[in-house]
């Protein structure tokens, strides 16, 4: 797991880094490419290599990390949610969980659950980073429905009745995928059940807490406070040593 981690923060630096460049994310495919096929240029490359061998994980759901990296470099306008915004969160999100569970083990349609359960946390990410992409000219919230809503970009600072419909609108699309990925739980090994556990909980309650303070996501970063991620991570291990 610790290959993976290293690999996907690799390659999110790579977009948002001082290097970010599409160059350096075509070097970095072409390197990763050569990595599953035994080429090792980097100090992570033969962990990474034994661990997509092993876990069976395909290259190119590897690559559609580098896919979701790319699509960040310039400004990002998203004009709908399918498959725009589906799409995007598939590849920054939906293959990372799918290369967890199969690390973790699994049966059943665990695989097709871990893409709900990615999309849930990444629509989680983009409602909590609203203003810090703003700024940097990221968009991700469909055109298509900041137009039906009445808000363009320019105007979410002011949290408007219609602002506040737009985001209602998103939180209940996010906590509909998680509703569609809550029996991946049972899919899991126990392990990998305590770890979902605990990243879900959190995600969640990030929602929650975007929508208590009333879609304030510009006057500083939403984040949990220690008493509440301590509920969440404790209620994992239960799940963990086969107590519930």
């Amino acid at each position: 797991m610790d290959a993976l981690y290293a690999y996907f923060r690799l390659t999110d630096d790579l977009a948002d880094g001082p290097q970010a460049s599409r160059q350096a994310l075509a070097d970095w495919r072409a390197r990763t490419r050569a990595a599953l096929a035994g080429e090792f240029t980097h100090p992570i490359h033969p962990a990474l290599h034994r661990t997509a061998t092993t876990f069976a994980i395909p290259g190119e759901e590897l690559e559609a990390v580098i896919d979701g990296a790319e699509a960040d470099l310039d400004p990002v306008r998203i004009a709908t949610f399918s498959p725009d915004l589906e799409t995007y969160c598939y590849r920054v999100a939906g293959v990372v969980g799918r290369a967890c569970v199969r690390v973790w083990g699994f049966r059943g349609n665990a695989l097709e659950l871990a893409v709900d359960s990615g999309l849930a946390f990444q629509l989680t990410n983009v409602l909590r980073d609203l203003g810090e992409d703003l700024a940097r000219g990221r968009v991700y919230l469909p055109a298509d429905e900041l137009a039906r809503f009445g808000t363009p970009p320019e105007t979410w600072r002011d949290r408007s009745p219609a602002f506040r419909d737009l985001m209602a609108f998103q939180v209940g699309r996010a906590r509909d995928y998680y509703r569609r990925a809550e029996p991946l739980a049972d899919l899991l090994a126990p392990d990998g059940r305590a770890v979902f556990g605990v990243m879900t909980g959190v995600y969640r309650r990030l929602l929650d807490e975007i929508e208590r303070r009333e879609f304030d996501v510009f006057t500083e970063r939403i984040r949990l406070g220690r008493v509440t991620k301590a509920r969440v991570f404790l209620g994992g291990w239960p799940v963990k040593w086969g107590w519930v």
